[in-house]
Order: structure tokens, then C-alpha cells, then sequence
């Protein structure tokens, strides 16, 4: 096959087969231009022809897809040959894995080819292999939940074909591997490649960025989104110029982490290597500021007075923690954790220290827990009688404040800040509302965020009263070309009826990033993506799906002081949230039935038999 660019390999159809290679930079012709193959990943794709604008990857593989569905890559490099099944057989290990009757329709179960574990799943009569980890932090997928061709993550909702490997719904970044089935003779055998035996994820073939292709896509913020919309856009055979603008100091990171584990090196939480973005033609620019947008002429202003043209924008900075309004809040030891930097100077301005935490919701706790271990004392500092006791209710809020007591965590509920106190610019303590004066060295603020936004002031896009930024169920702004995505956004919840909701979820800003990065290509796709969280206190997880607020009765199965539970969250008669602890994958099955559309009837959570829930 022919690699020189500007050349066509032309279609070839047979009896059995459709074989479609190509080589595009300047298409010559529409009909030619509108079947392209995806980027060596052995997929088709229609493109209309803005294809000339774009770019379009080369073919790394052309495939071959019979009509019985059996799959065979050939690189393009390469000749079929004589001894061509014999050579690929011997750079394969192959094992029995089970009879045929072992599984049935819908079942799922972990198996081992050489010392590789395997996914081997049946659905509709047919068994497929896939990896056994979640991509996103090796979770074992066999305790998940299989609905159709789809595994969903038991700890935090990820989602991947059974069939194919690929992620459909995040978090993390990477597909699973699959590997080769044969049913024969009753038996069933998976066949893995001897260079694959140890790898647990794949990456998606991505191209890269062709220099003559003066279309940029520029995405304002750091964060998953941003990661996800460069990614989704490569994956696409988008060959444009893309630049990432972020204030961190580091490429996108896991930022998830940071609360949980605030001594963390900053190389084990970058999502991706520095190599990655060299690789794949995605510049990152840190330490930059975007300043201000100008629609009319498509630029932005950065902070050291340059500007930067785009043909498409996307937004997506944010939120940044809520400072404290009070006196003595700019005192040395008063910190906010919004960077890498923020999580290590906690930790060591705290470690054998008098730590006051200054707000009970997620990132306070997360921070108290881990303090609990580090600090010579942590106080917590909420307003209202429990931790989380708006969004989860008081019962699992007493259970969890228990819980930090019992590390000896002292807790300050129904109170507030009146004072941060210090001598010589150093704080000394904290005055609460109530008189009472709790002796601190460092004083950590989790009390909300605020979008990152102010600087469209003037640009005319449409912001709610939160100032996030409006978008429909296509991440669109009310300006062409501008996109918006991820905790900065209020956008159309599906399962709530399309009511617009901010949700300050890693997993929906990278749904969101991957839904902007598809309808900047003109392939209409809608966010339908069901919002799944997590927290992490003292080694325990509590998992969280759907949308609760307004909730007006929660209904627990298991015992809550036991801290073993599983609560349904109810409004107007039906179930609008979950949450679990050491209930898996009771939340993962929520969120499946949630993602499909069904809707889960009080009576339903009442219910003694909970088999609906397949548990």
C-alpha cells in the first residue's frame, strides 16, 4: 500500500468484504472525501466535506469485515501471505477458559490466559474477552454491572463494550484491551497477543497535527474536559492546530486526588505524559491566563497582553474555591485547595499541627480525614448540624462525623467564622460565631466554588446567576464556534426532564470535553451522561449517582450505623439519586438503569426484594 500523501487508495468491494484505504490532504473530490476510515482504528466513518478543512489521518491499517462480523487488521505495510495463521499463532497464548455452557446470556466472569486476567462475558449467545481492570483506577469489572454490551464500573461508573473494549462513559481515559474468542467443540478459548500479555489498557489511535492545516481549536482551562475535547478531536482525525491554556503550573491532572492524598508527587497524577501531547500535536500552554474573548474577531487576550485567533473555543476553567469573608482571611496559614502546590503546602504546613477545617461538604471532609493522620489535632467548622447534610441527608451525615471522631476529629456544627486571629501576620486561631476560640496553626476554607468566568465579562456570551456559562445539550454557548464544558457550565440534565443544573462532577466534565471536541466536527451528539461521584474518607468509599437536590424523603437499605447502606433518594414519587456504602454495585446499577432511560418508582426502593437491583 502506498503511504505518499495527497493519494487516494481507491474502494474495492467483494463478495464478502468492503476494503477502504486512504491517505487525504486535499481531497479530490466530495465523493471520494466522504468515506474516511478512523485513524488505523479500523472503524468508518461518514465526514462531510469540511474534511478539506480538518485534515484527515492517514490509514495506519486497512481492515477487512466480512458478513459473519470476524475482524482481521493488516497493517499497511504488510502483504497477506502463506504461513501468515501459523505466524500469528505462534505469537499468540492461547488457554481454555470454560465450556461453553459455563456462561449463560448476560453473565460475565473473570478468567486467566497465561498470567493475563481476562473479562470473558456472554451476551446474545455470543462470548467476547475484553481487560479485566477498569482503565481508570484498576477496578475489577467482574463485580460491575453488564446491561447489553456494556460492563459498568462498581467504584466509579466507567463504562466499556464488551465487545469492542472501547470506553463509553468515563471516568478515566483508556479503552480495554480485547482479545480473540473461538468456541470449539463445547469449549470456549481466548487468544492473547504475547506483546499484550501485560498491558491493561488501550490507548485510542489518535492522529496527529498536519502543519499546513491553519485551523486551531483553542480550549481555555486545564481541567478533564479540556483533555477530553483534544483527545476526542484527534481521535476524529482532526488535524487542526489545538492549544490547552491553563493558570496550573502542571498539564491536566487528577485533580480528584488532591484532597484525598494532599502529599502527592505531581508526576504520579498528570493524566497524561509530557511525551503524550509532543506525540499526538497538542500544545499546552501553563502558567497562562485567558483575560478576556473577543467573538467578533474569534480571539482571546492573555494575561501578558497577547492575543491568540481560534476557529473553535472552548470553555471550560472551572470553578476555584470560595475565599472566606472575614477579618484576618489573608493571614499566613489561611489556605484554599484549588492546585497541586495548594495540596503539598497543606500538607506540610499542617503536619504535627493545630489544623482548623472551615466547612463540612466534600473537599472539607476529604481534607479533615487525611489530616486526621498527619495533624496533632483537626477541627471542623459547618453550618449546619451534620456533615453533608443537605446533599446526603443527616443520617449518613452522623455516621460520617462519627466516623472522624473516632480519629479524634473534633466537630463545630450549627456555628460559624466570625474571626481568623494571628500575631505578626501568622494566624494564631479561629473565633467562631458562638465565642468559642479554637487554637490553629493552619486553617484550611472548603466552603463552595465559584465559576471561573469573570473574564467574558463583555463578550456577550450568556451566563446564569451563578455566572456559569449557559450551554444546550451540544455544549454550545449562544455564540457560533463557542463551546463550553465541564463545572464552569449550567446545561440541560437528561434525567431530570432537561432542567439546568451545575454539576461539579470529574466524570461529567469529561462526558462533556468529548461531546463539545464531536459537535466541533459537525457530528451532532448530545450529553445524556448520568452524573457519578465519589467521596473517600479514612479508606471508605461512598459512591453517589443522579441528581438529588430537592429531594424530600430518603429511603436505606442495610444499616447506616453499621456503615453498610445502600439509600434511595426520592422526589414526586420516584427515585432522582443514590448513595452506597459497601453496597456495590448497587449504585452502578442505579446509574445504568438511569443512563437507559427507566425510571425507578418509589415503591420500587421500598421494596423488600430488591432483585430488580440484580445485587
Amino acid at each position: 500500500m502506498a503511504t505518499k500523501r495527497n493519494m487516494f487508495l481507491k474502494t474495492k468491494t467483494t463478495k464478502h468484504s468492503l476494503f477502504v484505504g486512504w491517505c487525504i490532504e486535499s481531497p479530490p473530490s466530495d465523493e471520494l472525501s466522504s468515506v474516511t476510515g478512523g485513524c488505523g482504528r479500523g472503524l468508518y466513518h461518514v465526514i462531510p466535506p469540511l474534511t478539506r478543512q480538518f485534515g484527515c489521518a492517514d490509514a495506519s491499517f486497512l481492515w477487512s469485515v466480512d458478513v459473519g462480523g470476524r475482524k482481521a487488521g493488516m497493517n499497511r505495510c504488510q502483504e497477506p501471505g502463506q504461513g501468515a495463521e501459523e505466524q500469528q499463532q505462534e505469537e499468540e497464548v492461547t488457554g481454555m477458559v470454560c465450556q461453553e455452557v459455563d456462561l449463560r446470556d448476560g453473565q460475565m466472569k473473570e478468567v486467566t490466559v497465561g498470567d493475563q486476567k481476562v473479562l470473558l462475558v456472554r451476551t446474545r449467545g455470543q462470548y467476547s474477552a475484553v481487560g479485566s481492570q477498569c482503565s481508570h483506577y484498576n477496578a475489577p469489572l467482574v463485580k460491575g454491572v453488564l446491561v447489553g454490551d456494556r460492563v459498568r464500573c462498581p467504584f466509579h461508573g466507567a463504562c466499556f463494550n464488551v465487545r469492542t473494549g472501547d470506553i463509553e462513559e468515563y471516568p478515566g481515559l483508556d479503552c480495554l484491551p480485547s482479545y480473540k474468542v473461538k468456541v470449539e467443540d463445547g469449549k470456549v478459548y481466548v487468544s492473547i497477543h504475547k506483546n499484550s500479555l501485560k498491558l491493561t489498557k488501550r490507548v485510542k489511535e489518535m492522529c496527529t497535527r498536519v502543519p499546513d492545516i491553519k485551523h486551531t481549536t483553542l480550549l481555555i482551562g486545564g481541567g478533564p474536559a479540556s483533555l477530553v475535547c483534544a483527545e476526542t478531536l484527534r481521535q476524529n482525525c482532526y488535524q487542526g492546530r489545538i492549544v490547552i491554556v491553563t493558570k496550573d503550573s502542571l498539564p491536566p491532572f487528577d485533580k480528584p486526588k488532591l484532597s484525598k492524598a494532599l502529599d502527592l508527587d505531581s508526576g504520579s497524577i498528570l493524566l497524561r505524559p509530557g511525551d503524550f501531547y509532543q506525540q499526538h500535536g497538542v500544545e499546552v500552554w501553563t502558567r497562562k491566563e485567558v483575560v478576556s474573548v473577543d467573538p467578533a474577531e474569534k480571539s482571546v487576550k492573555l494575561s501578558d497582553g497577547s492575543l491568540q485567533r481560534y476557529d473553535q473555543l472552548l470553555i471550560s476553567t472551572g470553578c476555584r474555591a470560595r475565599p472566606l469573608d472575614c477579618p484576618g482571611w489573608d493571614l499566613q496559614g489561611v489556605k484554599l485547595l484549588q492546585r497541586h502546590e495548594d495540596a503539598n503546602e497543606i500538607h506540610r504546613s499542617a503536619l504535627g499541627q493545630k489544623a482548623v477545617v472551615i466547612g463540612a461538604s466534600f473537599i472539607g471532609m476529604e481534607v479533615a480525614s487525611y489530616l486526621s493522620n498527619t495533624a496533632a489535632s483537626v477541627a471542623v467548622v459547618g453550618p449546619s448540624r451534620y456533615p453533608y447534610e443537605r446533599s446526603l441527608g443527616p443520617q449518613i451525615g452522623r455516621m460520617i462525623m462519627r466516623m472522624l471522631e473516632e480519629k479524634n476529629v473534633k466537630f463545630y456544627m450549627t456555628d460559624a467564622v466570625d474571626e481568623i486571629q494571628g500575631e505578626n501576620g501568622k494566624v494564631t486561631g479561629v473565633l467562631l460565631k458562638s465565642g468559642i476560640v479554637l487554637e490553629a496553626d493552619v486553617v484550611i476554607a472548603g466552603i463552595g466554588v465559584i465559576p471561573n468566568s469573570d473574564f467574558l465579562a463583555g463578550s456577550e456570551l450568556e451566563v446564569d446567576s451563578r455566572k456559569a456559562v449557559i450551554v444546550d445539550k451540544f455544549m454550545r454557548t449562544n455564540i457560533p464556534d463557542i463551546f463550553s464544558a465541564g463545572d464552569v457550565t449550567s446545561f440541560p440534565l437528561t434525567i431530570r426532564g432537561d432542567q439546568r443544573v451545575n454539576v461539579g462532577h470529574w466524570q461529567m466534565s469529561q462526558a462533556q470535553g468529548r461531546v463539545a471536541a464531536l459537535n466541533m466536527l459537525k457530528k451532532p451528539t448530545k450529553c445524556e451522561s448520568v452524573p457519578f461521584f465519589w467521596t473517600v474518607l479514612l479508606g471508605k468509599s461512598i459512591r453517589y449517582t443522579g441528581y438529588g437536590e430537592g429531594y424530600t424523603e430518603i429511603l436505606f437499605k442495610g444499616n447506616v450505623e453499621e456503615r453498610k447502606f445502600l439509600a434511595f433518594y426520592i422526589k414526586d414519587e420516584v427515585v432522582v439519586a443514590a448513595a452506597s456504602l459497601m453496597f456495590d454495585p448497587a449504585v452502578a446499577r442505579v446509574a445504568e438503569l438511569m443512563a437507559t432511560g427507566q425510571i425507578i418508582s418509589k415503591a420500587q426502593a421500598q421494596a423488600e426484594d430488591l432483585s430488580w437491583l440484580q445485587m
